[in-house]
């Protein structure tokens, strides 16, 4: 039974406004005890990435935070989004529900998208006794949408235990499939506006967190906003429309089981071709207002965040890159970080709309040609003394 105290707890939470007050463990509350952590990614991404499935990717990691928050009823649900994957803070009473709720994302994921999907249910307990934390703060991206952010190292933790097969979930019966209600990719990459699309993952260096990484933190931050809106990836009034036959595809297996998917094709494509004309030609229909869906659409996008370090989906210039990347190495040669850059010329935007009509629609934010998850490939051989900091385009192919 999940007890009052533990619904409320994330939802009570203080806001804070400026993104640079993810570097401020002052904005941060420790999980409550008993609470479990449930994560997932997707096995050997950039092998898919490599084959142009980078849709079929962020769908997959997007899928984890759709079928928890309908599955456990949790639209105040703690999450973030890491491009192949995601992690998920719930109350003891909901980790038995959100086991099975990931088992059957399991089955879903390898039926639907041909992608192995490894999952785990880590109780928050055992991350302590491993001398790390979960402690958790929400950062308003705009009127309507909050996102978690995770810091204390207890993220980086249970995915490391994960990925070496401990606290691993078998999957579900073949069939079996999570409510993936809101789940949707209609949108075709958004290009790059200023000059390139960069994934960044900077996270702490030998010398721990500390003052100097939090100062390394903000520096990137505000190297960031000195770009137009920060560079944030999504034009203020959202990306240009554009009929996606794969992002149709790939959200009608979200919808419906096999033999009656023509129909939800069908419905998807129509609802979608709807949306495209609004859009195309301002059209207001009933309740929707598409000027104000548009805005919303960009400001309620979680292009940047934090999760034990930096992450960020940025749209900046050549020249903004080359200092954010200028400061990134002053900060790993004196121990302070370590970190890892992808560029592409686009992102990609995975969403989970419950109904056009409500403003609390979330957007995740990816690089279109590999994003996090070659950017942690990248802080991965950095690490073992290779140079791949910051690599050039992937292949730029996206496909189902």
């Amino acid at each position: 039974m999940v007890q009052p105290a533990d619904r409320e707890f994330y939802a009570s939470l203080p806001l804070f406004e400026a993104f640079e007050g993810v570097a401020d463990e002052a904005n941060y509350r420790p999980l409550p005890e008993g609470w479990f952590l449930a994560l997932a990614d997707i096995v050997d991404s950039t092998g898919a990435i490599a084959e142009g499935r980078y849709k079929s990717v962020n769908m997959a990691g997007a899928s984890v935070i759709s079928a928890l928050m309908n599955g456990l009823d949790e639209k105040n649900l703690a999450f973030v989004f890491g491009g192949d994957g995601a992690l998920a803070a719930v109350p003891g009473g909901l980790a038995a529900k959100a086991k099975e709720i990931l088992a059957a994302a399991k089955t879903w994921v390898a039926e639907e998208l041909d992608l192995e999907l490894r999952a785990a249910i880590v109780p928050v307990s055992d991350v302590r006794a491993n001398g790390f934390d979960m402690r958790v703060a929400r950062f308003k991206a705009s009127n309507e949408v909050s996102y978690a952010m995770f810091s204390g190292g207890g993220a980086s933790w249970a995915e490391t235990e994960m990925k070496a097969g401990r606290y691993q979930i078998a999957a579900a019966a073949p069939g079996t499939r999570p409510d993936l209600t809101g789940l949707s990719c209609r949108w075709d990459p958004i290009v790059s506006r200023h000059g390139a699309i960069v994934s960044i993952i900077a996270v702490p260096g030998a010398r721990g967190v500390g003052p100097e990484f939090q100062t390394l933190i903000g520096d990137i931050v505000h190297l960031a906003e000195g770009e137009e809106r920060g560079g944030h990836p999504v034009p203020e009034n959202g990306p240009e429309p554009h009929l996606s036959m794969r992002g149709i595809t790939v959200e009608s297996r979200a919808a419906a089981p096999r033999g009656r998917r023509f129909l939800t094709w069908s419905f998807v494509a129509a609802q979608s071709l709807a949306l495209f004309l609004c859009f195309r030609l301002g059209i207001n229909f009933a309740r929707f207002d598409v000027k104000r869906y548009r805005r919303d659409l960009a400001s309620n996008s979680d292009f940047r965040k934090f999760d034990d370090g930096l992450k960020m989906t940025i749209d900046v210039s050549i020249d903004r890159l080359c200092r954010i990347e200028e400061r990134l190495q002053q900060g790993a040669a004196a121990g302070i970080c370590r970190y890892g850059l992808h560029r592409q010329d686009s992102a990609l935007m995975t969403c989970i709309v419950p109904t056009p009509m409500s403003r609390d629609h979330m957007h995740f934010i990816d690089g279109a040609a590999g994003g996090y998850a070659v950017a942690a490939r990248n802080l991965k051989a950095a690490l073992s003394g290779g140079d791949l900091s910051l690599e050039g385009d992937m292949p730029k192919a996206v496909k189902p």
